[in-house]
């Protein structure tokens, strides 16, 4: 008789949320790594497949080995082939035990891979790409854990100075008097693995255009479960939806509890007719492919009218 086949990887799951392309991998207790390839950015990297590899940056959302177990092969593969030095954004907690990591390793390899580590406090963020930064907030969960918020910082004329002459707003700046003021505009924001809490209350979370959250626990029976461990429920989703004005919301560290057969059903049953539309699952390779596929058939129409 012959033996099966071996278990194979999950495919990369991909949601086009323009002008934004969220792929990666993520299953709980797995590996999860999300990348935004528009921004230059991979959020966790538990799995390093090639395509993440372009992603100059990665913020880490906390310690835990899905999360963070292939940051090694990142550093040393984008070394490898000549992509650059790979940079990590991480919470202050985690500066010291990764340049651990990177020390055994020069005495395993007999090389020394270059690397940079940039550390966040909450409410800090760095440049991410033009006038993007990234913004770090504190989440909760069983160890120090961080939420990431990409915002655009736009410069804008006040609002009560809108209409004077320009020769008038010349003498203002020249008096030494701002004329301009700072809007921001979320544009991906990304939970890692958390419990529910203020953070959801965040502008940079409510009005993102694109929200990728957790969704650990669907079950009816686990919402004690998804406590313990400090995860979210899909209890939690609902209520989030009702909340929030996010037009994307793609849900990320699904359990294998749940088969993906079932998973649509079971958001579904559970989430309100009017929301349903703005909920993705990242590993929903088939419902996703489908969506994709209606997004370039639009496409091709308005190309040709």
């Amino acid at each position: 008789m012959l033996p099966k086949e071996p278990v194979r990887r999950p495919q990369l799951g991909f949601i086009y949320a323009p002008p934004y392309r969220i792929q990666g991998v993520s299953i709980a207790g797995e590996a999860t790594a999300v990348q935004v390839p528009e921004l230059d950015l991979c959020f966790d990297i538990g799995e390093c497949p090639r395509a993440l590899l372009s992603s100059n940056i990665i913020a880490l959302s906390h310690g835990h080995m899905d999360h963070i177990a292939s940051l090694i092969y990142y550093f040393s593969q984008r070394h490898f082939q000549g992509m650059g030095t790979g940079t990590v954004v991480c919470h202050p907690d985690l500066e010291q035990p990764i340049r651990g990591l990177m020390d055994a390793l020069v005495g395993i390899e007999r090389q020394r891979t270059p690397y940079e580590i940039v550390t966040l406090e909450p409410e800090k963020q760095v440049p991410l790409k033009g006038n993007v930064v990234l913004r770090a907030f504190s989440t909760v969960h069983t160890v120090p854990s961080l939420g990431y918020a990409c915002v655009e910082l736009r410069s804008k004329l006040r609002a009560d100075l809108v209409g004077l002459p320009q020769e008038q707003l010349v003498k203002l700046k020249d008096k030494g008097e701002a004329i301009t003021e700072t809007h921001e505009i979320p544009l991906v924001t990304y939970m890692g693995d958390t419990l529910w809490g203020r953070h959801f209350d965040r502008p940079e979370v409510l009005d993102a255009k694109v929200l990728i959250t957790e969704c650990t626990f669907l079950e009816p029976g686990h919402r004690k479960r998804a406590s313990i461990g400090k995860h979210l429920h899909l209890d939690d989703i609902v209520r989030l939806l009702e909340m929030s004005s996010c037009p994307t919301v793609i849900l990320t560290h699904l359990s294998r509890r749940t088969h993906l057969a079932q998973v649509r059903q079971v958001l579904d049953d559970a989430i309100p007719a009017q929301h349903r539309d703005r909920v993705h699952v990242l590993m929903d390779s088939r419902t996703n492919k489908q969506r994709y596929e209606r997004q370039l058939a639009e496409a091709e129409a308005n190309a040709r009218d």
